[in-house]
């Protein structure tokens, strides 16, 4: 789904004004002042916004600006999101959590709209932005906060194919298949997450061989048996032979315990099967109780909170 939004659509009177409802419309709620005295008829900016299963990307031209989420806007809403700012041409600042993150084109950053932020722009720019459920990228990334507002080249490494494969979707974005798109925005997510993890804040000491052996065998016995609903912590550890602790002890280097791997594993194969097509006649609830849920309401609300929207309309946008 693609749509274009423009200034151009309103009198010169009404120009920034439209801008702020546009940019609360596509990302979250935020002010926004121009950072130049003048007339504001003179404004001018686009968004063209397309979304992917998981993922909005959106394209952003405009004047020189300033935007602000603050303390109220984040009262007043309950947002969850994680964006990410792509410079395109232009320059930019990311503000948060008490660093500013300069991007000139090819640099990105990362921001979190549970807590305030600024993007400033001293000149007219261009942007991608991706913007994710906040939960997505946790399930991905320990301590989120110390990532934000921090620049990631985009000259070489992760980064730089995090680059490419955007250059390439805003190309072929248009004509992808619903599964295809699904590939994509998870591809899209992980080279976003291994740039992340090259940044100082990210470094961890890395697993040994046994270690990373213990946590592979346990994660590919929770995939062998997601199906099955009494799949637990205690049932996973009875049925590899090991202690309960054990299970936590290899779990302790992820962003995520035992039970919310659990969990987020079959929120991510139920995301998969809502857009396949073979399983088009399945109904959404034998399609969650085919991945270990066994109760229909919390599987809708648990989709909604990973995901950004409940899984008929998963579907049904998808599928378009």
């Amino acid at each position: 789904m693609t749509q274009l939004l423009s200034t151009d659509a309103v009198s010169r009177d009404q120009r920034l004004a439209y801008w702020t409802d546009m940019i609360c419309n596509v990302y979250v709620q935020l002010g926004c002042d121009p950072v130049r005295e003048g007339d504001p008829g003179d404004f001018e900016g686009s968004i063209r916004q397309h979304t992917l299963p998981g993922l909005d990307v959106s394209v952003v031209t405009s004047s020189p600006q300033k935007v602000m989420r603050t303390p109220g806007h984040i009262s007043h809403s309950s947002d969850d999101y994680f964006l990410v700012s792509i410079q395109a041409r232009g320059r930019g600042v990311v503000r948060q959590d008490g660093r500013d993150a300069v991007l000139s084109a090819g640099d990105f950053a990362l921001y979190d709209s549970t807590r305030p932020y600024q993007l400033l722009f001293d000149e007219s720019f261009e942007q991608i932005v991706l913007k994710l459920p906040g939960e997505r990228l946790r399930s991905e990334l320990r301590d989120t906060e110390a990532l934000t507002a921090t620049t990631v080249s985009g000259r070489e490494g992760a980064g730089h194919l995090l680059l490419g494969m955007i250059r390439t979707l805003r190309e072929d974005i248009d004509t992808l298949q619903p599964a295809s798109a699904l590939a994509v925005a998870n591809g899209v997510q992980n080279i976003l997450v291994a740039g992340l993890q090259t940044l100082p804040a990210a470094s961890a000491p890395s697993l040994s061989n046994l270690a990373a052996y213990h946590l592979a065998r346990v994660k590919r016995r929770i995939d062998e048996q997601l199906a099955d609903p009494s799949l637990s912590v205690s049932t996973l550890a009875t049925g590899l032979g090991v202690s309960v602790s054990h299970i936590h002890r290899v779990f302790r280097s992820e962003p995520l315990t035992p039970s919310q791997y659990i969990w987020e594993r079959r929120l991510q194969a139920c995301s998969r099967d809502l857009l396949e097509p073979r399983l088009a006649g399945r109904p959404v609830a034998d399609i969650a109780y085919g991945r270990g849920f066994n109760d229909a309401a919390h599987f809708s609300r648990a989709f909604r909170e990973r995901f950004g929207c409940s899984p008929r309309e998963w579907r049904q946008q998808r599928m378009q």
